[in-house]
């Protein structure tokens, strides 16, 4: 969408109605109470560039303050839009293209400024590492989730340039939150949600919040879904200034009849198959399921040292599991026939990090400095299946039913393919020279290392790198509300990993470096908000060969246009929009020069609209719509995704029965039905999903 993008198009309607300057208190991602912010502008803008982010090595500042592009979607935005899956959570961001299925192993895919969000580093939750492979999140556990644009390599360590997604957790509050909602959605899945949270003890000492979410039923293509989520964060205010926190997450998730991967890597002629419904049964064959199992468990102490500093330790540990059966049907001509491949496996994966931070301000002369110090230790273990199956069983086409099948082994054991260790010290300073004039100067060494193992436990290949990532921004405020920028970082991020269909399956790639220029500007005003950005990313190219071998060969260069903007008509109508252009192509030496990068959509657009019915007070009616361009299948280019455009419809209806208030919700995602092939990994394609409907009530006590 934008530097700061404009999500989703509600909050409730009392925020809706709140005067234009309120005092709200913000937390840091550690869960520290930071000093009081004084909100101005809208009260219901949607690009939110008051809102205090904690930007790892950035350390904590507004949206508007922070030089680099920021989305943030609160948590009332999800669910007035009723989000079921990731690319749902970013569809009013015209920089972020949906790759991902909700039911699916590709949960976590999406293409952010053309480049894929790295599912090894891309995501976070509340600063944390996690694996997100397969992973649905439950979003009625999260406060909002961040998107940070280019910058994550210099914020957090290893992540692709395109950006870094950040779950930020519901956290104890000082008034009690009781709440109890109940949601349907097509075909037939209930959801249950608790949420419960206060604080006791002396002087309020400790404080809690609880959340728990069951989802149960028929998804739309006739699958059947089983998931439960449990999520609790505790705070111990121990002294004035002395700070512990804790957030633990566990989800196990069961789904099966989920629709299968289809690749084009051996498909003939240049032209896809006719398009088929996602709510379509037919490519599904018996056996298929996908099991996870997430946990993620961290603590931390903040200390306030004086009002001016704080320093924070923090540990946390997650775990993702998965068992799959999945299908995988290789189209190989235009008329939809396809060999039937089924991938049977069991994976896992470990994050462990200790991370020390030191922030505060300080004065020079007539300098003023935000400085953040920090190191941190990370240690990330994968897990695959000893003896993964993964054959041909059949053939079929994708208008007539499969009625190939494979049973799930139950023998799958795994072992630890690989492990990875990063050391990083980092250092941030924003210098202040005037009202008007700052520069952010910062830099992250970090220490990689690789290790590759075999069945036996026998250490295969070592891989050493360490790099030195700096970055350095430029920011002039002709006025308080706006904020021009120039900035400039450098990124390491992993290699990839070849997947099933590459001939060179399992070999983990180098890491590869990336440069990011960028220029903006972001203003936020009494009755509107735009923002603009126009960048440039430089990174070694990465994908699948003519032989079928993932490889890294020559560059991938994308430069892009971002606008995006909200307006507030009267007290009723709120406006937005955004859009995003991207010139994008392999250069220096690629195999294929000149060509668009594969997955760089070359123009997206976005637009919202909400209203606030003056005859009936607490109703709120939404639309919004996205147009996602053609985009290149392979390096190739020799087969394209045709553009589509979606459009949604939502309402939120809050009243007072009895003595209790509640919330009413209703969404129409997909509108128009739309019939379309969704870009979804170099090669592969996903039938966008059906029409669906979904309602709740949600009741506060």
């Amino acid at each position: 969408m934008t530097l700061a993008g404009v999500p989703a198009l509600a909050s409730t309607p009392a925020l809706a109605q709140a005067t234009d300057t309120q005092q709200a208190p913000a937390a840091d991602s550690q869960g520290a109470n930071l000093p009081t912010v004084t909100v101005t502008g809208s009260g219901d803008d949607k690009q939110h560039l008051q809102t205090q982010s904690s930007s790892g090595a950035l350390g904590s500042r507004s949206i508007l303050d922070t030089p680099f592009s920021v989305t943030s979607v609160t948590a009332d935005e999800l669910a007035d839009r009723q989000i079921l899956k990731l690319g749902d959570v970013f569809f009013n961001d015209a920089s972020v293209s949906d790759n991902s299925g909700g039911y699916s192993s590709w949960a976590s895919y999406v293409t952010i400024r053309g480049l894929p969000a790295d599912w090894q580093n891309s995501f976070r939750i509340d600063g944390k590492p996690f694996l997100s492979y397969a992973i649905t999140l439950p979003y009625d556990h999260f406060e909002r989730i961040d998107l940070l644009k280019g910058s994550s390599g210099f914020m957090y360590g290893f992540g692709s340039p395109g950006g870094l997604i950040n779950y930020i957790t519901k956290k104890p509050t000082d008034t009690p939150v009781r709440s109890v909602s109940v949601g349907y959605t097509s075909n037939n899945i209930w959801s249950e949600h608790v949420d419960l949270s206060g604080r006791f003890g002396n002087d309020q000492m400790f404080g809690y919040r609880l959340n728990a979410t069951h989802d149960q039923g028929e998804t739309f293509n006739e699958g059947q879904l089983k998931r439960d989520s449990v999520s609790l964060a505790l705070d111990a205010r121990l002294t004035r200034d002395l700070t512990w926190d804790f957030q633990a997450i566990w989800q196990n998730s069961n789904g099966e009849g989920q629709t299968p991967s289809i690749t084009t890597s051996s498909l003939a002629g240049g032209s896809l198959p006719a398009v088929i419904s996602g709510g379509n049964r037919n490519l599904i064959g018996a056996g298929q399921h996908i099991d996870t199992n997430f946990q993620l468990y961290q603590t931390g102490l903040t200390y306030r040292i004086t009002p001016d500093w704080k320093a924070n330790l923090s540990y946390s540990h997650s775990t993702s599991k998965r068992f799959r059966n999945e299908g995988i049907a290789t189209l190989t001509d235009a008329a939809g026939n396809y060999t039937d491949w089924r991938s049977d496996s069991r994976e896992g994966h470990v994050f462990d990090q200790w991370q020390a931070m030191l922030e505060g301000n300080a004065k020079t002369g007539f300098l003023e400095h935000q400085l953040v110090l920090g190191a941190s230790w990370q240690k990330q273990v994968n897990d695959y299946s000893v003896a993964q199956y993964y054959q041909q069983i059949g053939t079929g086409n994708l208008y007539t039913q499969n009625t190939n099948s494979h049973d799930s082994s139950t023998d799958l054991q795994t072992y630890h393919a690989g492990i990875l260790t990063q050391q990083a010290l980092f250092a941030s300073d924003t210098l202040k020279f005037s009202d008007q004039w700052s520069l952010l100067a910062g830099a992250r060494y970090n220490e990689f290392q690789q290790d590759s193992f075999d069945t036996s436990g026998a250490r295969t290949a070592r891989y050493n790198k360490s790099a030195l990532t700096p970055t350095v921004a430029l920011m002039f405020k002709p006025e308080p509300n706006t904020t021009l920028y120039g900035s400039y970082v450098e990124s390491l991020e992993q290699g990839g990993t070849p997947g099933v269909t590459n001939t060179n399956y399992g070999q983990q790639l180098k890491p590869l470096m990336s440069k990011q220029y960028e220029v903006g500007a972001k203003t936020d005003q009494r009755t509107w908000s735009a923002t603009a950005a126009l960048f440039r990313i430089e990174r070694a190219a990465e994908y699948t060969d003519s032989s079928g071998a993932l490889v890294q060969d020559g560059e991938s260069d994308y430069q892009g246009l971002e606008l995006g903007g909200s307006l507030k008509l009267g007290s009723q109508w709120q406006l937005g929009s955004s859009l995003m252009f991207l010139d994008s192509k392999y250069s220096k030496g690629s195999a294929y020069n000149g060509n668009r990068v594969a997955g760089a959509p070359n123009m997206m657009a976005t637009a919202q609209v909400s209203y606030l019915v003056p005859q009936l007070a607490g109703l709120k009616l939404m639309a919004d719509a996205k147009y996602t361009g053609n985009t290149m299948l392979r390096a190739a280019n020799d087969l394209q995704v045709p553009s589509y455009t979606l459009f949604n419809l939502g309402a939120s209806y809050t009243t007072r029965i009895g003595k209790y208030d509640t919330t009413f919700r209703a969404a129409v995602n997909n509108l128009l039905d739309k019939r379309y092939w969704q870009y979804q990994w170099e090669n592969y394609i996903k039938p966008g999903d059906p029409r669906t409907f979904s309602v709740s009530a949600k009741v506060d006590f």
